[in-house]
C-alpha cells in the first residue's frame, strides 16, 4: 500500500469522480439544472409539481417512514419483504452513500443511470417552472420513476422532518416512526418535543402508523397528533416484542413476538440490538398492508434475512484487514454503534476513523466511541460541503489528553488518513464513522460500490 493517493487503495480509474467533487455527486448536473439547496419549507412547490405531472405519487399504495435513525433501514426492510413476497417495491431513500442511484430502487435493485437521466429529461420544465430545490427535485423523480416502472407498492422515507417534508405529499396506506433524538434542530426545533412534533406531521386520519419510539415526551407528542387526525397508533415495545437475540459480525437472529403471523424466528444480516428493533418496525408495517399486498410468514422471513442496506454496522473482511462501516451521524447513531462494538468480537487493535460534519455535535459523539477503540484519524471526507465541514483539529484539542487508552491524530487528506488509520490497525479493525460522506467516500476509495456486486 503506497500512502497519500488513492492509489492506495483502487486504480484510478475505479475511483467516482464524486471523490473530485465535494457537493455531490456528478450524476446531478446531468439530471437538472444547478438548483436550490438546503431546506425550503412548505409543500406548495412540490405539489404544484405533481400537479402538472398527473399526481404519479398515487400510482401504488405508499409506506411512509420518518424518524432521526434507522428509517433507512426500516424502509430498506420493508421494501426487501415486499420483495420476497413478489411484489414490485420502489424504494426512495437518502442520502446516497456512492451513487446518487441508490436513492431509487426498484425490485431491489438501482434504477440505471441513463433511465434516470431520460425520466429526468421528461420532468425538467416543470422541475425549473416550480422552482424545486434539490429533495423536492429528487422526490418528483422517484415518484414518477415508480409510476413509470409500475411498482405495486412506493416504500417513502422521509428526508428531513416530516410535517414540510417534500415526500409529505402522499396519502400513505402504513406510517411508520422510528426514535427522536436530537437532530437537525436548526430546522425542527430546540426540544425534542418539538422536532417529535414535525416527525409526527407524517400522521394521517384513518392511516394506521407504528412506533418503536420510547422516549415519554415523544410518545405524547405521537399520541396526541395521532388523536387529533385520527390515526389508529400501535406502539411497540421492543422488550416485550423481542426475545432471545443473538449478533455476530454477520448478522443477528432474534424472534420477533406476537407479529400478525405470530412468533417469528429471523434473521438479519443488519447488525445491531436497533437493527432488530428495526426490523420489528417493518415486520408489522407491512403486517399493516391492505390484502393482497399483506405478505406471508415465509415471505417475511425471507425478506428480512436478504435486506440489503450498507454502511449500516457493515463488517466486510478484506485481505489487508477488517472494515467496519457505520454511517453513524449524531450522538443517537453512536450509542448504537457502540452498543454493537461492545457486543462484537472484531480483530483488535481497534482504530476509528472519523469525519463528522460540522452542523454536528461531535463533541457529545467522539468520547464514547474513542473509549472503544485503541487509537483514532480524525478527518476530512471529501464530499462534505464547504459549508458544513467540521474543523478536526479543533476536535483532537477538545479531546485533551487522551491518555494511555488510545492515540488521536489529524490526517485531512482522506486518503492518507485511510492508509494512517489501515497502518495503525494492522489486520485488525478501521472503524469508519461520522458520517454517510465519511463511509461513502471510503466505500468509494476502495471500489466498493453498494448494490454492486463486488468484482470476482
Amino acid at each position: 500500500m503506497t500512502e497519500g493517493g488513492l492509489s492506495a487503495f483502487v486504480p484510478a480509474a475505479v475511483v467516482p469522480a464524486r471523490l473530485d467533487r465535494p457537493f455531490h455527486d456528478p450524476l446531478f448536473e446531468r439530471l437538472f439544472p444547478p438548483l436550490p439547496s438546503g431546506a425550503h419549507w412548505g409543500l406548495e412547490r412540490v405539489e404544484a409539481a405533481l400537479d402538472d405531472l398527473g399526481h404519479p405519487q398515487r400510482c401504488a399504495p405508499v409506506v411512509h417512514v420518518a424518524g432521526t435513525n434507522g428509517k433507512g433501514s426500516v424502509c430498506a426492510t420493508v421494501a426487501s419483504i415486499l420483495r420476497a413476497a413478489g411484489t414490485r417495491a420502489g424504494l426512495y431513500t437518502s442520502p446516497h452513500l456512492v451513487s446518487m442511484v441508490e436513492r431509487f430502487q426498484v425490485g431491489g435493485d438501482p434504477v440505471e443511470e441513463e433511465r434516470l437521466v431520460a425520466t429526468a429529461d421528461g420532468i425538467r420544465d416543470v422541475v425549473v417552472t416550480h422552482g424545486l430545490t434539490f429533495f423536492e427535485a429528487m422526490t418528483v423523480l422517484g415518484f414518477t420513476l415508480f409510476r413509470e416502472f409500475g411498482v405495486e407498492v412506493q416504500v417513502i422515507e422521509v428526508g428531513l422532518g416530516g410535517r414540510l417534508d417534500a415526500t409529505n405529499v402522499v396519502d400513505p396506506a402504513v406510517t411508520l416512526l422510528t426514535n427522536v433524538a436530537d437532530d437537525h434542530a436548526e430546522f425542527l426545533g430546540n426540544t425534542v418535543r418539538e422536532i417529535a412534533g414535525e416527525k409526527a406531521g407524517i400522521l394521517k386520519p384513518g392511516v394506521p402508523a407504528w412506533t418503536t419510539a420510547t422516549d415519554p415526551v415523544v410518545l405524547d407528542v405521537f399520541r396526541a397528533r395521532a388523536r387529533a387526525v385520527g390515526a389508529p397508533l400501535i406502539e411497540l415495545d421492543a422488550a416485550a416484542g423481542i426475545a432471545d437475540l443473538h449478533m455476530d459480525a454477520a448478522h443477528d437472529e432474534f424472534t420477533l413476538l406476537g407479529t400478525p403471523w405470530g412468533d417469528l424466528r429471523l434473521e438479519t444480516p443488519l447488525v445491531g440490538a436497533h437493527q432488530a428493533v428495526n426490523a420489528m418496525l417493518a415486520v408489522h408495517g407491512v403486517g399493516g398492508l391492505p390484502e393482497p399486498l399483506r405478505p406471508d410468514g415465509t415471505a417475511v422471513r425471507a425478506g428480512v434475512a436478504s435486506v440489503r442496506w450498507p454502511g449500516r454496522g457493515d463488517v466486510d473482511t478484506r485481505a489487508d484487514g477488517t472494515w467496519l462501516f457505520d454511517v453513524a451521524h449524531n450522538t443517537a447513531g453512536v450509542e448504537s454503534l457502540v452498543a454493537v462494538l461492545d457486543r462484537l468480537s472484531l480483530d483488535e487493535p481497534r482504530v476509528a476513523l472519523v469525519g463528522v460534519l460540522g452542523d454536528k455535535d461531535w463533541r457529545a459523539m467522539l468520547p464514547p466511541l474513542l473509549e472503544r477503540v485503541d487509537a483514532a484519524v480524525l478527518t476530512q471526507p471529501p464530499t462534505a460541503p464547504e459549508s458544513r465541514r467540521w474543523d478536526p483539529r479543533e476536535a483532537l484539542r477538545s479531546l485533551g489528553t487522551p491518555g494511555s487508552r488510545f492515540e488521536a491524530e489529524v490526517v485531512e487528506d482522506f486518503a492518507a488518513a485511510m492508509t494512517a488509520a489501515r497502518r495503525r490497525a494492522g489486520r485488525g479493525t478501521v472503524v469508519v464513522t461520522g458520517s454517510c460522506h465519511t463511509v461513502g467516500d471510503a466505500m468509494a476509495a476502495l471500489g466498493r460500490v453498494p448494490f454492486v456486486p463486488a468484482p470476482e
